[in-house]
């Protein structure tokens, strides 16, 4: 073998924590070297070097323990997969965390005005939005994944992930459709002054972040509630719930009152 061969084994292994002899068969121990040591040992076992029977021997063990890698690999890495979180639906028009302090700042403050008269049916729900679908079915399957309908746009199927709560449902009838700001809120909050026909669109908007699909319970715990009243169980959400409130109130031109603007600031402080 060429002096210069030799060297060049010797530098190679040198790097990869392999020793070498003079004459280049192999002298010492793979010290745990790298996961690139058995392409190394292939090209020496198999080229025209030959190295000796200890190569052949020595590559069968790294080959071994690299097998063994590699499945302890791929098996923590499809765990990674099957652990990950399912994904969190997303409504549309959620603004930026600086938009949103912007639109925040901009609302006017003042303070809830009950006149008593609120009723549900004042805000008609729920509207046909696409075909046979209605508001409902059309943030099911917005929000679902493989959601499956029949004729008349009912889920018979899917999968649903709560925001709120993080709650994985694969029935329906688990899922309610949550206005981020309530009704009655929005009565209180300068609505009563709108026409049916304004309320109605405010009930069904699927432009703006207004329509959730969320755990059942949840959305019955929230109720009528304002965020310095109520706040989603997972507090990872608090970013997103107060960026989908102020977006809501901002483009709708509701007022809010000061200890909901103190909480929704402290919520923004999240993000």
């Amino acid at each position: 073998m060429a002096v210069d061969e030799v060297q060049r084994i010797r530098e190679g292994c040198r790097t990869l924590l392999i020793d070498f002899d003079e004459q280049g068969n192999h002298a010492g121990s793979y010290k745990d070297s790298a996961i690139c040591c058995p392409c190394f040992m292939i090209f020496i076992c198999h080229s025209r070097l030959s190295i000796t029977d200890t190569c052949s021997r020595d590559t069968e063990e790294i080959f071994d323990k690299m097998k063994s890698f590699i499945i302890a690999s791929l098996l923590a890495a499809a765990s990674s997969v099957l652990a990950a979180p399912a994904p969190m639906p997303t409504p549309p028009g959620i603004p930026t965390a600086a938009n949103a302090k912007t639109q925040l700042a901009s609302l006017t403050v003042k303070a809830y005005v009950d006149d008593g008269k609120y009723k549900r049916d004042l805000f008609p729900t729920w509207i046909t939005i696409s075909g046979t679908c209605n508001t409902r079915e059309y943030v099911l399957k917005r929000d679902g994944t493989n959601v499956v309908t029949n004729a008349a746009c009912s889920a018979t199927s899917g999968t649903w992930t709560s925001p709120y709560d993080g709650g994985v449902w694969t029935a329906a009838s688990d899922v309610d459709i949550d206005h981020m700001v309530p009704l009655k809120n929005a009565w209180v909050s300068g609505a009563n002054a709108w026409t049916t026909s304004k309320r109605q669109q405010f009930a069904n908007d699927i432009n703006s972040p207004q329509l959730w699909a969320v755990t059942d319970n949840v959305n019955q715990s929230k109720s009528d509630k304002s965020p310095d009243a109520w706040k989603p169980p997972l507090t990872s959400f608090y970013c997103t719930y107060a960026k989908a409130w102020v977006q809501v109130k901002y483009t709708w031109a509701l007022t809010i009152t000061s200890a909901e603007k103190s909480a929704l600031t402290s919520m923004l402080n999240t993000c």
